[in-house]
């Protein structure tokens, strides 16, 4: 990693931002994510364990929703960037979308009572409802960095904390689910994760109104002739996008079949009872706990490593160390409980600064977009890399309901070596080979962080003279 501290100046104090307006913007990804996480954990195990559908039925669901999402995430990013209000284009969508957010995550665990056939078609329609109503809030959010500031520096500093909130939710789901839906539930599975998810969604829809109320949008660009036609071909034409789109894909199918695994690979690898070694908290709940704790550990780290290292040769190196890591898992025993919570703890810690880095060169594409092409497509940028994300997780999460169907897997069965040996797999390798495959595709992304500021300056002094031409033009 290339030292470029020297190329890095100070925040300019007109545009640096207020902590409670950063903490205000990092709990939005807060309410995301007691949702978001409870999906990559807990739903393949949910629909299979508890719901009682087939993992290969999962796996196709998860995979065929995919299509509504390719049409309603880059929708959703031209009606943002076309979205003008008295509190800005991105904000009210959070005012708008908090409530169908959280009455379609609660609905995703009601668990009716139904035959076969009308628990698949209930999954099929909630999840894509849900994915819809994510689409509306998380588009519109996410583009809200690309404009709450103008200086990539203080944005990376907004994605930290974004992303420090972001993953105390995921501490908070993977410490307290498992022992919340036993104690809500008493002993019911299905009436534990229904209680647990009617809270989540009450405190989502809170939060999302919480960041409503306490961000502003700053980056006004010029105003262009809409035309759908020059936004895709603005965009397609944005290389540096591209790297992070396939690179998106790549890492969020990493995070789908690792996090799909964890629970079977507890239950029946590890061979986790659910009985208490800390209090309530079960082997599952600790391994998740302490390994999010340290990767929240990880991501307030990332200001102070941005601000000394080129982000790109940053997040190459992370990503790299962490994919050795995970693959360690397949040659640990399962008797070795504690080495799995210590290398999962290193692997966390060391992962930790890449969410808020990607996130903050996400921005930097739109920036770039607007710099190469003169038009400022910040919602589609966002939307295009958002659909790519979850394109990446429900093709992960489909190929893991697949990969347990081949290596034979039964729910709530004693497990053959086949078996053990897919989840294993699921669980080291396979993560491990997708993380790698992220890596490459960030070595072709070509923005290094002095080209950032080169860009950052002469927007600047752009938007500038395109705010004295407005205020000179007659009325």
């Amino acid at each position: 990693m290339n030292s470029e501290s020297s190329m890095k100046p100070a925040v300019d104090s007109s545009e640096r931002l207020s902590f409670t307006e950063k903490l205000g913007y990092g709990l939005g990804d807060t309410a995301s994510n007691f949702f978001f996480q409870v999906f990559n954990i807990f739903l393949l195990y949910y629909y299979t364990d508890v719901f009682g559908l087939a993992p290969a039925a999962v796996g196709l669901m998860f995979m065929v929703t995919k299509v509504v999402d390719a049409v309603s995430d880059p929708l959703m990013g031209i009606v943002a960037d076309r979205t003008n209000t008295r509190w800005g284009k991105f904000r009210p969508y959070l005012l708008w979308g908090a409530i169908p957010y959280g009455v379609l995550g609660y609905a995703m665990f009601a668990g009716p009572d139904l035959s076969d056939a009308g628990k698949l078609v209930y999954a099929y329609v909630t999840y894509t409802m849900m994915m819809l109503a994510y689409t509306v809030i998380n588009v519109p959010y996410s583009a809200l960095m690309g404009v709450i500031s103008p200086n990539s520096l203080e944005r990376t500093s907004v994605s930290s904390f974004r992303f420090i909130c972001a993953f105390s939710a995921a501490w908070l789901v993977g410490t307290f689910v498992t022992p919340l839906k036993t104690i809500l539930g008493g002993g019911n599975e299905a009436l534990g994760f229904k209680l647990t998810m009617a809270i989540f969604a009450v405190i989502s829809i809170a939060l999302f109104w919480v960041t409503f109320a306490t961000t502003r949008e700053r980056v006004q660009p010029k105003q262009e002739k809409s035309s759908l036609k020059l936004d895709f071909k603005a965009m397609m034409g944005n290389g540096p996008w591209l790297a992070l789109f396939l690179a998106a894909i790549f890492t969020l199918m990493n995070v789908a079949v690792r996090n799909g695994a964890i629970m079977y690979y507890f239950k029946y690898y590890v061979g986790d009872d659910g009985s208490a070694i800390f209090l309530i908290f079960d082997k599952t709940a600790v391994f998740m706990s302490l390994g999010l704790f340290t990767m929240v550990a990880g991501i307030a780290c990332t200001k102070w490593l941005a601000e000394r290292f080129d982000k790109r040769m940053l997040l190459m190196t992370l990503s790299f160390l962490n994919a050795v890591s995970v693959a360690i898992f397949y040659v640990i025993p399962p008797d070795q409980y504690w080495l799995m919570v210590i290398v999962n703890c290193l692997g966390t810690f060391i992962v930790g600064p890449t969410p808020a880095l990607v996130w903050a060169m996400y921005a930097d594409t739109a920036d770039y977009g607007e710099w190469k092409s003169g038009r400022r497509t910040t919602g589609l940028v966002f939307s295009a890399l958002q659909f790519a994300q979850k394109l990446g997780l429900a093709v992960g999460a489909g190929l893991s309901g697949f990969i347990l169907s081949l290596f034979g897997f039964v729910a709530n069965q004693a497990q053959s070596d086949m078996s053990i040996n897919g989840i294993r797999l699921m669980f080291s390798v396979f993560p491990s080979a997708l993380a790698i495959a992220g890596v490459i595709a960030i070595y072709f992304y070509p923005l290094r962080d002095s080209k950032v500021k080169e860009i950052e300056r002469e927007l600047k002094a752009l938007h500038g003279r395109a705010e004295e031409d407005a205020q000179a033009a007659p009325a």
